[in-house]
């Protein structure tokens, strides 16, 4: 087992520390950066013995049994970023005349961010993403164009009091 702080391989037990209220499992060497939480030990979980492999549970039928697994990030998000985003990103960056200097500064970001994006070494984070569709005029994401329109029209509009009114400075 790796040490999920620095990467080192752990020798012994892994000590379950918090730190910054992440929970992490850490070697004696990274222990000291957070506080030691207590483990809950569970009795009601069989270890199956060295050399036996585990099987999947099955229900009476003889059907495997539903697992039920945690979302992530994923799961919440509205579509996957195209494969070529790289290249569609290089072509319009070229296409409106921009060095990757002048990209990054609209973008507001590193230029090392953008050589990185365009080489296809780092899969742009959606805030940039967002960024780059925005002042590049691309899409990089694969969504369904009418699901999005649906979101945007909605049926019966009901006006609140904040646009009936008007707010107006008064003058000292």
């Amino acid at each position: 087992m790796q040490c999920e702080m620095c990467g080192e391989t752990i020798r012994g037990a892994p000590k379950l520390v918090r730190v910054e209220g992440a929970e992490l499992q850490v070697c004696s060497k990274c222990e000291k950066f957070g506080t030691e939480v207590q483990q809950v030990r569970r009795t009601d979980l069989k270890i199956p013995a060295r050399g036996a492999t585990a099987k999947p549970a099955s229900t009476a039928a003889g059907a495997p049994a539903q697992t039920w697994h945690k979302r992530d990030m994923f799961d919440f998000m509205g579509g996957e970023v195209v494969e070529d985003y790289a290249d569609r990103i290089k072509h319009a960056r070229m296409e409106k005349g921009l060095s990757q200097k002048d990209l990054a500064m609209q973008m507001k970001e590193k230029e090392h961010l953008i050589k990185k994006i365009e080489n296809a070494e780092l899969m742009p984070e959606d805030d940039v993403r967002k960024k780059l569709e925005k002042v590049l005029g691309i899409r990089l994401v694969d969504a369904p164009v009418e699901a999005e329109a649906e979101k945007k029209v909605q049926g019966n509009l009901i006006p609140t009091l904040g646009d009936l009114t008007i707010i107006r400075k008064v003058k000292k």
